[in-house]
């Protein structure tokens, strides 16, 4: 077997535990041993954008050069997992659709006057809010009177570059019924056949932003009808947890929906939601 330079260059454990609790405290990300031959993958592709000769030659620039200052989105971004599809987990969007939206309306709390609040707030590279988009756009189909507007939110850089484009592999929009690709989905101009893109109508109605959930503030409006806020908390402890969802609470109207990964859970959280489906949670308070 041929060893090159590359194969041979790992994290010392201490190098390894002081990224791990950077990351955590940053991001909420746990990242326990058992992940450092992938943090090593991707932190190499860094190394090797940034001209740094080693692992270790970047862990003495982050943590004994001050580099953390001007590096920490960088590392962030080269850790962070993101893994999306559209319609993932499709009995959530068909949930907004069929009930949630319903109620809301017949609650007067969305209207002509009062538009849709959707919150995607780890949206990766945008095919959560995109996928939310296509379905506020069929609810308008029907009822006119319904505007929505999304706000979309990751923790990754590179992520929200990607989603604004709104241009992916035509092989990632299979999840999507056939009859909205005709209506949501273009070829992307840049002549790549397997490339498509997202109408204009659809990316007008997302605005993308960069956004730490570990922050102890949201620049977010407090009156959001819908969070989706599925598949992070995964990543972070309880206490982190416990942190997030609350603040998530505080940002979304009483009758508001929050909505979190299939396997995810509020157990012991004693937050002020109720469940109206799987991992489908109605905030209480007087509408």
């Amino acid at each position: 077997m041929t060893m090159t330079l590359e194969s041979l260059d790992h994290l010392s454990a201490r190098d390894f535990q002081r990224l791990s609790e950077f990351i955590h405290s940053y991001s909420g990300i746990k990242m326990p041993v058992s992940k450092q031959s992938m943090v090593e993958g991707r932190l190499r592709r860094r190394v090797r954008a940034l001209g740094v000769a080693t692992l270790g030659d970047y862990c003495r620039y982050l943590f004994d050069q001050d580099g953390l200052e001007s590096e920490a989105v960088g590392l962030i971004d080269a850790v962070s997992t993101n893994k999306t599809d559209f319609f993932r987990e499709p009995d959530h969007f068909e949930f907004l659709a069929e009930q949630a939206v319903p109620a809301l309306l017949a609650a007067q709390q969305v209207s002509r006057r009062a538009p849709l609040k959707i919150w995607s707030a780890a949206c990766s590279i945008g095919a959560e809010p995109y996928t939310l988009a296509m379905v506020a756009a069929e609810i308008a189909r029907a009822n006119p009177d319904v505007r929505t507007s999304i706000l979309a939110t990751d923790i990754c850089t590179e992520v929200i570059e990607t989603a604004t484009l709104g241009i992916y592999p035509e092989s990632m929009i299979m999840p999507v019924p056939v009859d909205l690709r005709h209506r949501y989905v273009m070829r992307a101009k840049s002549g790549a056949r397997d490339r498509v893109r997202i109408v204009p109508e659809l990316r007008a109605m997302v605005g993308f932003g960069r956004l730490n959930l570990m922050d102890r503030t949201y620049p977010v409006d407090h009156d959001m009808h819908v969070i989706f806020c599925r598949n992070i908390l995964i990543y972070f402890d309880k206490k982190t947890q416990q942190q997030v969802l609350s603040q998530l609470c505080d940002h979304l109207r009483p009758g508001g929906y929050l909505f979190l990964g299939h396997s995810e859970t509020l157990a012991g959280f004693g937050l002020p939601l109720r469940a109206v489906a799987t991992t489908v949670f109605q905030r209480l308070g007087d509408t």
